[in-house]
């Protein structure tokens, strides 16, 4: 089976709509090529490191979060299968842990083929869904690495949610 690889003629840049939407929303970047911008956004639980990144040869717009956090070698299995626990929750995007940098990083994927140009709302909401995700189970690795709790007990507490008001 052979997949045809035509690339149509984009009128904008899909990392150029991204830097508007981090323009607008006054978050310090840097775009160290034209393919690539990188900026910091505060959270409640850490400071996120975004950087999107367009690649060509498939037409994607990929997102990756990441938030320092060095485990522990006597954890690592455990935060293994806190991740694995975490992405059976999630609809669109993944956790992935890199060891080398220290990182928990949040990947999402946008594609863009046969041209398609990418809308403000969408970066928003790639860069929206990434920083909720990475809100939601912040703790849940927390619980995990610093308070020794293994991965079901750390979902738990993760996925409580309080109504109402004290």
């Amino acid at each position: 089976m052979s997949f045809s690889h035509t690339h149509a003629e984009r009128q904008s840049h899909p990392v150029d709509v991204v830097e508007l939407v981090a323009s607008a929303r006054d978050w310090a970047f840097e775009r160290s090529c034209e393919d690539e911008i990188a900026m910091s956004v505060a959270g409640l639980w850490a400071d996120y490191s975004v950087s999107y990144s367009w690649l060509e040869d498939c037409e994607a717009l990929h997102l990756g979060c990441a938030f320092d956090m060095k485990i522990p070698e006597h954890r690592l299995i455990e935060v293994l299968k806190l991740l694995s626990k975490i992405n059976e929750q999630l609809l669109v995007g993944h956790f992935d842990l890199w060891m080398h940098q220290g990182a928990v990083m949040y990947r999402n994927t946008l594609l863009l083929c046969g041209g398609a140009e990418p809308t403000g709302e969408q970066a928003e909401r790639l860069i929206s869904a990434a920083l909720e995700a990475c809100e939601k189970y912040y703790q849940a690795f927390q619980f995990v690495i610093w308070s020794n709790k293994d991965a079901d007990a750390a979902m738990a507490c993760s996925l409580f949610e309080t109504v109402g008001e004290a």
